[in-house]
């Protein structure tokens, strides 16, 4: 019985290691799966070397061309006037801004022209005796001396007798004090240097104002100018008069401006030259930040492609029939997302857009787009 169950298992083990060598032998004789190759689309554009503006991108806000801090050169009490002295107000060139109550100075001012008009008068007996060439034009300006208006000038000294006659009177040190004084009690009125607007007001109707405390700031609205910081490199292509185009961060508003002063001196930490950027706007408000486009140069025979497009080799990738390959460039200008290359051959194909996991060799298949 034993020898029977044995030879059984032995004629299994024969047919089962038959099967198998059949199913080895079938798989050898398999062919083997193709893979397909993967041909990438790409976007191409056709180079055309054209004159390139480089511009230049800054940012800053405005602040107004013309503006003054007020100050106070006296002390006394602030007068209520036409206008309220607040923020916002309103004011023409000439228009008193602020009215410091100078009644006491005043009268002091008037005692000495007072006095000046006394020493003039107790000449005149003696000019008509002794000089009487010279009476008639101290009488003329003694008819035109009023009290209420500001002191005139004197009669011009014609001789060194007029001139030792008149001094050894005091005439003419006295006349000088009333004039220091009348210089002196204008300052208790401050006027508006020019047309603008109040943005800061520091002090109110009938506050005690001492001297040399500031009280506001005064801008004219129709003149701005923007500051910006560009690299030294542009040195030399910037000009005064070079106009300049501005807008909002929204991209909703455009300026127009020009480039009205440039430092003559390069920040030695930050290497950098400052330029001011003149704009007129109704719209524009002090503050606004706004960024500007500074056409710097033209740059002859070269294109503009976007930065990803430009390898840190200082490469490009171009299409070659169906091949990608690279091609050496010149690269002249940088900005946030383009680049101004040269050495380019016109009529050459180049990427449009970037490949992820371009390389030299890689076979694609071109897909034309029109750049502008």
């Amino acid at each position: 019985m034993r020898n029977i169950i044995l030879s059984i298992i032995g004629v299994l083990l024969i047919v089962a290691s038959l099967f198998i060598g059949n199913k080895i032998a079938e798989s050898k004789n398999k062919p083997k799966k193709v893979v397909e190759k993967v041909i990438k689309t790409v976007f191409i554009d056709t180079v055309k070397n054209v004159t390139v503006p480089i511009v230049i991108p800054a940012n800053g806000n405005l602040k107004a061309k013309q503006r003054v801090e007020l100050y106070s050169e006296v002390q006394g009490i602030f007068r209520s006037g036409r206008y309220l002295f607040k923020p916002g107000q309103n004011y023409q060139s000439g228009q008193t801004l602020i009215q410091v109550d100078a009644s006491e100075y005043y009268a002091s001012v008037q005692s000495s022209k007072s006095n000046l008009y006394n020493s003039i008068a107790a000449i005149m007996p003696d000019l008509r005796l002794d000089f009487p060439d010279i009476f008639q034009k101290w009488q003329t300006y003694l008819n035109s001396f009023d009290l209420d208006k500001t002191t005139p000038k004197l009669p011009e000294l014609s001789s060194d007798k007029e001139n030792y006659f008149i001094t050894g009177r005091g005439i003419v040190t006295n006349y000088f004090n009333v004039k220091n004084l009348e210089q002196r009690l204008a300052k208790y009125a401050i006027k508006a240097p020019f047309s603008g607007i109040l943005t800061e007001a520091l002090v109110t109707e009938g506050s005690l104002i001492r001297n040399g405390q500031k009280l506001g700031e005064l801008i004219n609205p129709s003149v701005y100018e923007m500051e910006v910081a560009l690299s030294k490199e542009y040195a030399s292509l910037l000009k005064t008069g070079k106009k300049v185009s501005l807008t909002n961060l929204d991209k909703t508003e455009n300026y127009e401006g020009k480039v009205s002063r440039v430092n003559g001196s390069i920040d030695a930490s930050t290497q950098t030259i400052t330029a001011y950027i003149e704009v007129k706007d109704v719209n524009l408000k002090e503050g606004m930040y706004l960024e500007a486009n500074l056409n710097a140069k033209e740059e002859p025979n070269a294109i503009e492609i976007n930065r990803n497009l430009f390898l840190e080799t200082e490469q490009i990738f171009v299409v070659r029939d169906t091949i990608l390959d690279l091609l050496d460039v010149k690269p002249v200008y940088f900005s946030d997302s383009k680049v101004v290359l040269k050495n380019i051959p016109d009529g050459t194909i180049i990427l449009s857009k970037p490949i992820p996991g371009a390389y030299a060799g890689m076979l694609v298949k071109s897909y034309t787009t029109n750049l502008k």
